[in-house]
């Protein structure tokens, strides 16, 4: 009798499995047929990439940035569409829609939790990265940025075209704009300029029912939602429009660092009241990371104090010599480069590195990670920071970046873009830990690691609730499934995410994708 109940049970199995690969199958061919039939005026054939093609594979690695969503049982698309004209976006949206798939929107693949590429329903991935084209205006000062584009190709874009103009964005060259600057967009700038999406000036996007949309046909409401909303969950965004920024000819860039034996509790512990209120031309990082000592295994945490300067090297010496004498920084420290070569030495080129750096791109995934958040409203305690530096010592691969606020970023409203983290933070911090061992078990290890430091710190970053930025993306904090979005839950990761502006992102979804076809794990819900 318990061999036969057995035998029908894995029949059923079975059966179900291959009710489902049936549906799939049938949801994935009409899928493709639609496309064809949408796509008449820009044949969209070889822009298609399904399992059956020999390029699948590769095309799926090029824009997925974290090892832990590579893996043989990470689920994987029906198909990849790598668009190629605005049509073949409208088409892949409205074919999508229609045969009941989940669409993915891909740009630079940089998503921490990797929710632009992965699903645990049937989905296909619209990949963006061929609708890349930059467009600088000198004329206004402007640059129409294609959302295929990566940052670095921003900066070459800019950078070959003017001296003393620049763009506030992130320090990540591979990073895709689409999704970075539709995240908020912090970078070194930020105090003196704000995030990305305080100087966007206008934005082209497809919406549910295949429209193109600019800033004027579609809206104060959309148009405020999008720059720092995320726009995955309100349509693809295909192009930005970047009110570019005045920089000096000459910029100043300088990397001193301190160990823990040289004193860099005691510089990190004056830097948090420092690096906030110093002028708005000055950005200066501090970025905690596990060294060796010695050949025999003993590890310290060295401070790297990075700094860029709006101006010459005299001057911001005199300033530090004032203001934080105790780093010391000498003028033999410093570097004046152009504003683009500048993003070189960001992206941890060496000084002297062609600005052609910034056109390389990755091809396959290179280190598993895990990324968390917080805003810190008051100074660390030095016990906090000695605590810290333990725990880094214990986890050994990771890093901290401590990014200054201040400046214009106390000055933007909390409602100006759905990005609220504005006056009242000293610091924001990344605590990253990243790895090269596969398996479960080193994945593991180090996503509960980088969780138990997180949760140390909670006694002394921002309360009620406890903050997140979500361009780091962070499914600990709250997710829904991919097949359906809470609004109760959805209210959880919302409120760390955009504090009060998450009701008013509500009230746009609801007026512009009412039935929530563009969703993830952590987007925002219609009522």
């Amino acid at each position: 009798m318990k061999s036969r109940k057995t035998l029908l049970f894995i029949l059923s199995v079975l059966s179900l499995s291959v009710s489902w690969t049936t549906s799939k199958t049938v949801a994935i061919d009409g899928f493709l047929q639609c496309l064809t039939i949408h796509s008449h005026a820009h044949p969209i054939q070889e822009a298609i990439y399904t399992p059956h093609n020999a390029s699948f594979q590769s095309v799926l690695l090029l824009h997925i940035n974290n090892r832990r969503y590579s893996t043989p049982t990470t689920p994987k698309p029906l198909a990849i569409i790598t668009a190629k004209h605005e049509s073949h976006v409208q088409a892949t949206v409205l074919c999508a829609k229609q045969h009941g798939l989940q669409l993915k929107i891909r740009s630079g693949g940089h998503d921490f939790e990797g929710l632009s590429y992965t699903s645990d329903i049937p989905f296909v991935i619209l990949d963006m990265f061929n609708i890349n084209s930059i467009d600088v205006n000198l004329a206004d000062n402007t640059a129409w940025v294609h959302s295929g584009a990566t940052l670095g190709e921003v900066y070459y874009a800019i950078g070959t075209t003017t001296n003393v103009y620049g763009f506030p964005a992130g320090l990540c060259p591979t990073v895709g704009a689409g999704g970075h600057i539709s995240g908020g967009g912090y970078g070194v700038m930020m105090r003196k300029y704000g995030l990305s999406v305080d100087n966007v000036v206008d934005a082209k996007i497809v919406t549910v029912k295949g429209q193109i949309l600019d800033r004027k046909s579609m809206g104060e409401d959309l148009f405020w939602a999008i720059r720092g909303g995320g726009g995955a969950s309100f349509g693809v965004i295909l192009s930005w429009k970047l009110k570019l920024v005045p920089v000096p000819s000459k910029v100043t860039v300088f990397n001193v660092t301190k160990t823990i034996e040289e004193g860099a509790t005691d510089l990190v512990y004056k830097w948090q009241t420092v690096a906030p209120e110093l002028p708005e031309d000055l950005f200066l990082r501090a970025m905690p990371q596990v060294k060796n000592i010695d050949t025999k295994g003993k590890k310290t945490v060295a401070v790297s104090f990075i700094g860029q300067f709006l101006g010459q090297s005299d001057e911001v010496v005199a300033l530090l010599t004032e203001r934080f004498p105790e780093l010391g920084l000498q003028r033999t420290d410093c570097h004046e480069v152009r504003w683009v070569e500048a993003t070189v030495f960001w992206a941890e080129n060496p000084i002297g590195t062609p600005i052609d750096v910034l056109l390389d791109k990755p091809i396959e995934p290179a280190t598993f990670y895990k990324g968390k958040a917080d805003y810190m409203k008051e100074p660390l305690p030095k016990y906090v920071i000695e605590a810290l530096w333990k725990k880094m010592i214990e986890i050994e691969n990771i890093w901290v970046d401590m990014n200054p606020y201040g400046g214009r970023m106390s000055e933007i409203p909390e409602s100006a873009t759905p990005y609220p983290h504005r006056a009242g933070n000293l610091f924001f911090a990344l605590y990253y830990s990243s790895w090269y061992d596969e398996g479960t078990e080193t994945t593991d290890k180090y996503v509960r690691l980088t969780r138990e430091l997180y949760d140390m710190m909670t006694p002394y970053v921002s309360k009620s609730p406890r903050q997140a930025f979500q361009n780091y993306r962070d499914l600990d904090i709250g997710a829904n499934q991919d097949n359906q979005t809470s609004l109760r839950v959805a209210t959880v990761y919302g409120r760390k995410y955009f504090k009060g502006n998450f009701a008013r992102l509500v009230r746009v979804k609801t007026a512009v994708d009412p039935h929530n076809f563009f969703r993830h794990k952590q987007s925002i819900p219609p009522f």
